[in-house]
């Protein structure tokens, strides 16, 4: 299975997609959520010495301004505070802890955006952010301002791609550097809302100047494939953590895996 459009939009500096024309790249979801506690700087770390392609992350905003790894607008699934993100101050969050998958407690903080990218700079893989929305489902003013200063500042810029699904969150990025590679997810509860089959929603991310589409795993199939192709598009699937999954849309031709099991998903791809 070729990756010549992967390869071509992905090989911005000196990242992992060099010389990777030929594989599916490898993202650990969260930093490999079912192996250890998501979105913590020790995912992180043991994801990038597996090997990974990319780590993916999602970020959102403190009441005082803080860039945060979190997937969930609020705190009580995988910490053990409580409330949301959006009205607590980074130096509350400091008192709290990460819960691992069992629910209990670690020792892991809850780490920043700053964090992140900075144990990423010695490394080869890049990153895929997604910019999270709040507990109300709206937009944190600034967010994007904040995340592209950031990777900029870093020198990460060539190894990011910035996805949301919130078409306003891509359009947005995209206006404040046009050079940033985006990406659109899209899950089973936008295309049944819009009415639209999977592979008609693709047209979403082409009107957006995006470089990537993502889709849930289940969604994608030979029109999914096809429609990308077409569109030149980057097609990623999340979060694919079965075997029998993985193989599948390894089959179908998906570019990127993003996976809970990076280590699995890395076999399977003869990695």
């Amino acid at each position: 299975m070729a990756l010549g459009i992967a390869g071509a939009l992905l090989a911005g500096g000196a990242g992992p997609w060099v010389g990777a024309a030929s594989r599916p790249l490898v993202a650990a979801h969260r930093g490999g959520a079912l192996l250890w506690p998501e979105n913590s700087l020790t995912a992180y770390r043991n994801a990038l010495a597996l090997g990974v392609d990319y780590v993916e992350t999602d970020v959102h905003l403190t009441a005082d301004g803080e860039v945060v790894v979190l997937h969930d607008p609020t705190l009580e699934r995988t910490t053990t505070g409580r409330g949301a993100v959006r009205e607590a101050r980074r130096a509350a969050l400091a008192g709290i802890r990460l819960k691992a998958g069992d629910g209990s407690a670690t020792d892991e903080p809850v780490p920043t955006l700053v964090q992140l990218l900075d144990l990423l700079g010695p490394a080869r893989a890049g990153l895929l952010l997604e910019i999270k929305v709040d507990d109300r489902g709206q937009r944190y003013p600034g967010i994007e301002e904040k995340v592209l200063a950031m990777v900029r500042e870093r020198g990460l810029g060539a190894r990011t791609l910035v996805m949301a699904f919130e078409r306003d969150t891509v359009r947005r990025v995209r206006e404040l550097d046009p050079t940033m590679r985006t990406v659109l997810l899209i899950g089973r509860g936008q295309v049944e809302r819009e009415r639209v089959w999977p592979a008609a929603s693709v047209r979403w991310a082409v009107g957006l100047g995006a470089a990537a589409v993502g889709f849930n795993h289940r969604l994608i199939d030979p029109d999914v494939v096809a429609a990308a192709r077409e569109a030149r598009l980057t097609l990623a699937a999340w979060t694919v953590n079965e075997e029998a999954d993985i193989r599948r849309v390894i089959g179908l031709g998906a570019d990127i895996i993003i996976s809970d099991r990076p280590d699995l998903a890395l076999r399977v791809a003869g990695r």
